[in-house]
């Protein structure tokens, strides 16, 4: 894996020119709290020590052009309104500096050079890390620094309005507010987050891509939201702060399949994910673990966004178990593929990701892609 400084002199390199501002912003993972964050739930994702990297010059001229490896070209003439257009990537580009505009900022011309070590497609939000290293960039450009939440609710509409996914807050949080040792627990009604130590150097968090990504997610997740949407209404809260398992038993008819079982998943993993913090913070790992295991049943059984080989990679870390080092696996991210969180004891990491790769290639033919990583430092600039 490249680290952060060897991205920092690729992106450098590549950009061809001495570059006036680097901005980093890494992708992330979520320990607990999946498709809640768009119904008020709780969230506790941390950044990860992967990251997009952007090198960027000043050019003299009215546009901006943003390159990387293998993509196209994406060139976005400045000062003037932006719509949605191809190539695709640059999209969220044009999201971020659309925010910009609404704030009254237009950036100066730059040429800009994109590296990641963020593997795409893999749930780890490498559209947000992109989004927030735009930003950050841009600050950096503008000489201006944004409030860490208005940052990261400029780049969550740059991904509702030019990519159009509904995305929640969560990945734009974590990708803004991380900090090293640190989980990101935010409060999705408030829209606050708080930090939760992690710095026991006794555990460790596997991130397990799979390396699949099944076409049935395509409208998948909008569709689930819509769900979560439906429920509420039917069951007549605010809030789904407000709502109890027993407001679930009692609309559970009305609701019909599949929107109980998407209600009886946001009201328990708001459970999980306050009780999993309440568990982190008392050492109580037995039951972090249990609560993370729980979580993927749901999302397997009752939000239906996983798969086969999501679930491979959760049998394969449970049946290592604790004996084995292993505290609690379950999948992270949209789902349909993607990747899989396992917390573990740190001394036994290397020998669980092995074990992982070797049984899962066993079962599906796939070569996984097994790293490890603890809470690192959220978006920043590198060189202003």
């Amino acid at each position: 894996m490249e680290n952060l400084q060897d991205l920092t002199k690729k992106a450098q390199a590549a950009l061809g020119k001495q570059a006036d501002v680097i901005a980093a912003s890494p992708g992330r993972v979520n320990l607990i709290g999946e498709h809640i964050d768009y119904c008020d739930g709780f969230v506790m994702p941390f950044a990860l020590d992967r990251y997009i990297v952007i090198a960027a010059a000043r050019n003299g001229t009215s546009q901006a052009k943003f390159s990387s490896a293998g993509m196209p070209d994406v060139v976005i003439p400045l000062g003037q309104p932006l719509e949605v257009t191809e190539p695709k990537w640059g999209n969220y580009v044009r999201g971020v500096i659309h925010g910009f505009y609404q704030r009254g900022l237009v950036p100066p011309s730059f040429d800009a050079y994109v590296v990641s070590s963020v593997p795409g497609g893999a749930g780890l939000s490498s559209s947000a890390a992109l989004e927030c290293a735009v930003a950050t960039l841009l600050e950096g450009l503008c000489g201006i620094t944004l409030d860490k939440k208005d940052k990261a609710l400029l780049s969550q509409k740059a991904e509702h309005d030019f990519a159009h996914v509904p995305c929640g807050i969560m990945d734009q949080f974590a990708s803004t507010f991380g900090e090293k040792d640190k989980l990101v627990m935010i409060d999705c009604r408030s829209g606050e987050p708080s930090m939760v130590p992690f710095e026991n150097p006794d555990l460790t968090v596997i991130i397990a891509n799979t390396r699949v990504h099944h076409e049935l997610s395509d409208g998948g997740y909008a569709l689930r939201r819509k769900h979560t949407e439906d429920a509420l209404a039917l069951i007549g809260k605010p809030s789904w702060r407000d709502v109890s398992m027993a407001d679930v038993a009692a609309n559970w008819e009305k609701m019909g399949t599949p929107v109980q079982l998407r209600a009886r998943h946001v009201v328990g993993e708001i459970s999980r994910t306050q009780n999993a913090a309440t568990a982190l913070a008392a050492g109580d790992y037995t039951t972090l673990g249990k609560l993370m295991y729980e979580s993927h049943e749901s999302l397997k059984n009752d939000f239906a966004v996983s798969c086969v080989e999501l679930d491979h990679m959760v049998e394969i870390a449970q049946s290592i178990g604790q004996k084995g080092g292993v505290i609690g696996s379950r999948m992270t991210g949209g789902g349909f593929g993607g990747s899989t969180v396992t917390l573990c004891e740190s001394s036994r990491a290397a020998e669980i990701m092995e074990k992982m790769a070797s049984e899962y290639k066993q079962r599906t033919g796939i070569n996984a892609e097994i790293f490890s990583s603890r809470p690192s430092q959220g978006a920043h600039l590198i060189l202003a």
